[in-house]
């Protein structure tokens, strides 16, 4: 087995901080970018070349498998051995010992000292408190004070804490680092692509305990049955091309409404895993989801659809995923990665990856290749606890609709709609979407831009109802000069036979006399990672007739 470029340097650099520094490194690779070849590589170096004892950590029992058969793969003269309730398996004097974290936390005095531990999926070490990683590291630690700890994980932070490297910690510095995009590029990942409606569903009343979404608000949204249909019959139709889609639901109930909605209404077998499946049944719907051949009487065709809940997020390799479906919101970073990760994996039969995101957690995160912690000091959806009417510029509640001072209507309130259609967000930064919207309803309005002083120049806003309670804004700017103004006039000569006015006020009272031609549909040009849409073309009515309108009859 021969490394990847990226791959082996990941390797170097891990020996180059190891040399160098007395602290523990971090390597960061995608989902997908081979993780357990890389710690097999250091695995087999270690013993072959320092007569080193290594660990190999991880939490799930396909972790496990995995990482052992990689190092018996790339050193077959090395005695490796499994710890691993699980698996039933308690070797505990090999060279290498790949082990699950909760067979073995309590266990380090029980077993000789190791020279290196190698943490799969190392942001679940925990940078404070005692759960199982940190009480096993410490014990170790204490056994064999230079035991040096090497942590591989493709998303270096925590949702409780952030970055998972910090002097104090376990682990203390990244690195290697390599991203999603370069590697799809270099065609070591698949490319992913996102297609999808145009709303979302409504998720910005739902509450946070412990950093998540309270799952019963979830469930009691999630599970309506025209939403589970209106879901279902999209996917449906999105994925008409698609061998192995893959879907997260948000509960048991959910899981088991959506598999029942698309075999009843569309005739589609989907298998379904929970935490709670027989291990037998599941071994079963997973070989069959990744197209290998059966071993009993479940089925004997290949699965094209298999829901869980909470189950194949880490662990699960299943290259034929040509489609993966979120339909739980989320307010974990890290588990949006993995779960839109489970699509990485390059397959002869794969040209890319569709993701359909109807839990709105692509625009919550950003795009999965530039997903950072938040800083918890910001708190980005508290809006600000009062505005400023732009007419009369009265100070009041945020809660009002028309200013209680002169009548002014405020903007609309940019929330999304309750829909069941998944949203085009981007799931790579970069990726472009063009999006054309019938329009209902058009708002003009006076702008300032906050904080300016009082004769700075103004825009006349311009507000488009393209959706239930969607908006999509431009600005005109009727009081600048030069090339901001030569703009204003060519947009104003589309709509109106009068010429431009110089003032904001006049172009407000004219548009409100019904003299400009309505915009009929809209444009609207979507890149991930950007924060603002913008408007690309626009279909116009008429342009209105002054003299017809002021005719008498």
């Amino acid at each position: 087995m021969k490394l990847r470029s990226y791959q082996q340097a990941a390797v170097d650099a891990v020996y180059d901080h190891l040399r160098s520094r007395e602290d523990n490194p971090v390597a960061v690779l995608p989902t997908g970018a081979g993780k357990s070849l890389v710690l097999a590589k250091i695995a087999s170096d270690a013993v072959r070349q320092w007569n080193g004892r290594v660990l190999i950590l991880a939490h799930v029992k396909e972790l496990l498998e995995q990482n052992a058969d990689k190092v018996r793969r790339l050193c077959p003269d090395i005695k490796v051995g499994l710890y691993s309730a699980g698996l039933k398996k308690r070797d505990t004097n090999t060279p290498v010992l790949v082990a699950g974290i909760q067979s073995i936390y309590k266990r380090a005095c029980d077993l000789d000292p190791f020279d290196l531990i190698v943490v799969d999926e190392a942001h679940l070490i925990s940078k404070k408190g005692d759960g199982m990683y940190r009480q096993f590291l410490a014990d170790c630690k204490v056994i064999n004070p230079h035991v040096r700890v090497i942590g591989l994980t493709a998303t270096p932070f925590r949702l409780d804490s952030g970055m998972i490297c910090s002097a104090d910690h376990f682990l203390n510095e990244v690195c290697y680092e390599i991203g999603i995009k370069e590697l799809i590029r270099d065609g070591y990942l698949s490319p992913l692509i996102s297609k999808a409606g145009v709303h979302r569903a409504d998720f910005g009343g739902l509450h946070i305990r412990a950093g998540e979404f309270v799952s019963e608000e979830v469930e009691s949204l999630v599970n309506d049955d025209a939403l589970v249909s209106a879901a279902c019959a999209e996917i449906v139709e999105l994925t008409a091309d698609r061998r192995a889609v893959l879907i997260f639901a948000s509960s048991v109930a959910h899981g088991r409404r959506v598999v029942e909605v698309l075999q009843v209404n569309h005739g589609i077998e989907c298998g379904f895993v929970t935490g709670e499946t027989p291990a037998g049944e599941r071994d079963e719907l997973l070989a069959r989801f990744r197209g290998d051949a059966p071993t009993s009487l479940l089925g004997t065709e290949p699965l094209r659809f298999l829901c869980n809940v909470n189950v194949l997020t880490t662990g699960f390799d299943a290259p034929r995923v040509d489609c993966v479906v979120m339909l739980r919101p989320t307010m974990s970073p890290g588990l949006l990665y993995q779960c839109v990760g489970r699509g990485f994996r390059l397959h002869p039969d794969k040209e890319n990856c569709l993701v359909l995101d109807f839990g709105g957690n692509i625009e919550r995160h950003g795009p999965i290749d530039q997903i950072k912690p938040k800083d918890k000091a910001k708190r980005p959806d508290q809006g600000p606890p009062a505005k400023e009417c732009e007419k009369c510029h009265a100070l009041v509640a945020c809660g009002y609709a028309n200013c209680p001072e002169c009548g002014h209507p405020f903007p609309p309130p940019e929330r999304e709609a309750h829909d069941a259609e998944a949203s085009e967000a981007g799931v790579l930064s970069g990726e472009v979407t063009d999006t054309e919207y019938d329009v209902q309803d058009i708002i003009y309005r006076i702008h300032r831009k906050r904080d300016a002083d009082e004769d700075a120049p103004r825009c006349l806003r311009v507000d488009y109802m393209i959706g239930l309670e969607r908006w999509q804004s431009e600005f005109i700017c009727i009081e600048h000069s030069g090339y901001a103004r030569r703009k204003a006039e060519a947009w104003w000569s589309e709509r109106c036979l009068d010429p431009c006015p110089s003032n904001a006020e006049e172009a407000v009272d004219i548009a409100g006399s019904g003299l400009l031609a309505a915009t009929e549909t809209l444009s609207v040009r979507s890149i991930s990672g950007q924060k603002y849409d913008r408007i690309i073309k626009q279909t116009l009515g008429e342009i209105p007739n002054a003299a017809l309108e002021e005719a008498p009859f």
